[in-house]
């Protein structure tokens, strides 16, 4: 097994990696901005590397001095985690040519998957139903405006090179695309370092949902089951469950199959999401693959009782699955809450400043992954995610209800969170029939009914005070 192995992410996934390393008998690296120096995955890893100022392009982001970090403190191996370089094929390449194992799959996968629009490709070539649209990505306005006829309105332009909702607009007729057509562009090369767009139909109402996958890079792979993660604003996931809600067994055996075929069609080694959305006739198309660990993994974990991190590095030194698909065994219900420095009245803005207190909830099936303490400083330059609080029930209902409870006992003060506005959702009688979509947030943010926000508070007085 690894010696020693580098974490080149920050925050709670971070901290769950030096976890599961701790399990393993392996020592571990913490890299660091300085805006991060006083952050717990620093304080717990067994040694911490300075990698430069708060601006992620001079830090998390900035490959030379990770792979320095790496090489000064022997670290036989880097995991990513998610975001920054975690889906960076180059990045990975480095490593490897450096002789140190990168714990994720090839870095050729990452580069075909990372393009949507030839993950598309390739998963149509296996045999997974795919939307319409683009066969690649669109050499200039003029062609995709000729695509979007042939597709027809509404459409979506995606970045090609896309993920966290950027880089994405729908568009409902012609002028739509000539106004947001460069923009997009724009904000797909400001932040993936690549301004290729593809077109893909638009789905009205569909819902989002995940297949979590496992393969050993020779044509093996199992799967974990399904995720359902509809409730999201801005393309950007909230909450995730496990099961879905809103698929019968049939739909989910399908699932399933398509996953394990096109990941078994590229070959695919490590950890990943195959991801689908589901339409109102219960239609289903292949929408990306995520070559990395998914910030809503626990919800996978709780329900299988697999530690998915763990696995993945086991993987990644052993190159072989050490479960088969007959050691799965998924029992119970569970959700996660991502809990964000935003203010929910102002159209989720994020909000960093100084955490004055923090109580995490806990009891029977309650599971908080979080980097909080009170006194940290949620700086201004990273994601807003504070924690996530996982529970597990035996059924959805108790699972619901544990974690509405969860939610009422968890205390954040010194920026507002997204609690109340988590809680709102959970008590929504939508919800609770499991009747939902893509659109959810977006019909409930449009309530205002007597006297009450969508924080669920009585004129947005927040419930003593706390956010």
């Amino acid at each position: 097994m690894y010696k020693k192995v580098l974490v080149a992410a920050r925050g709670e996934i971070a901290l769950r990696v030096i976890r599961a390393c701790r399990e393993l008998d392996i020592k571990t690296v913490a890299v660091h901005s300085t805006a991060d120096i006083d952050s717990l995955h620093v304080k717990l890893a067994d040694e911490d590397v300075s990698i430069g100022p708060a601006s992620p392009s001079e830090s998390y982001l900035n490959i030379p001095r990770i792979i320095a970090a790496a090489e000064i403190t022997n670290a036989d191996a880097i995991h990513p985690g998610y975001g920054f370089l975690s889906e960076n094929s180059e990045f990975a390449e480095i490593c490897i040519k450096c002789g140190i194992d990168w714990i994720g799959p090839p870095p050729g996968l990452m580069k075909k998957m990372g393009d949507k629009a030839l993950a598309r490709n390739l998963m149509a070539s296996a045999g997974l139903p795919v939307i319409p649209g683009s066969n690649g990505e669109v050499a200039d306005e003029e062609e995709a405006l000729r695509l979007c006829g042939e597709v027809g309105y509404p459409v979506m332009v995606k970045a090609v090179a896309g993920g966290g909702g950027r880089g994405i607009r729908i568009i409902r007729n012609a002028g739509q695309l000539s106004e947001n057509f460069h923009t997009a562009a724009a904000e797909a090369k400001n932040s993936f370092g690549h301004g290729g767009l593809y077109i893909e139909k638009y789905l009205d109402s569909p819902r989002h949902i995940e297949v979590q996958i496992l393969g050993d890079g020779k044509g093996n792979v199992i799967h974990f089951g399904e995720r359902e993660c509809s409730i999201q604003r801005r393309h950007q996931k909230l909450m995730e469950e496990s099961p879905s809600p809103g698929i019968d067994e049939r739909m989910r055996k399908r699932l399933f199959s398509y996953a394990v075929k096109g990941a078994k069609y590229i070959k695919y080694g490590s950890l990943g999401t195959v991801e689908f959305l589901v339409d109102s006739k219960g239609d289903l198309f292949f929408l990306e693959m995520n070559t990395r660990v998914q910030v809503e993994h626990p919800v996978t974990e709780m329900i299988s009782k697999v530690d998915l991190i763990t696995e993945q590095i086991r993987l990644a030194y052993t190159g072989n699955l050490v479960l088969s698909q007959d050691d799965v065994v998924r029992k119970g219900w569970a959700m996660e809450c991502r809990i964000n420095a935003e203010d929910t009245d102002r159209n989720f803005i994020p909000v960093p400043g100084e955490i004055t207190f923090f109580h995490p909830p806990g009891g029977p099936g309650v599971r908080v992954d979080s980097h909080l303490y009170t006194g940290y400083t949620v700086p201004p330059n990273y994601d807003s995610l504070l924690a996530k609080v996982i529970v597990w029930g035996s059924t959805r209902d108790e699972a619901r209800k544990r974690m509405i409870g969860a939610l009422d006992e968890c205390i954040i003060e010194g920026v507002p969170t997204t609690i109340q506005f988590l809680k709102t959702i959970l008590r929504n009688s939508d919800f609770a029939e499991g009747k939902f979509d893509t659109t959810f947030i977006d019909k409930i943010k449009a309530i205002s009914v007597s006297g009450y926000n969508v924080n669920g508070s009585a004129n947005g007085d927040r419930e003593n005070g706390r956010s």
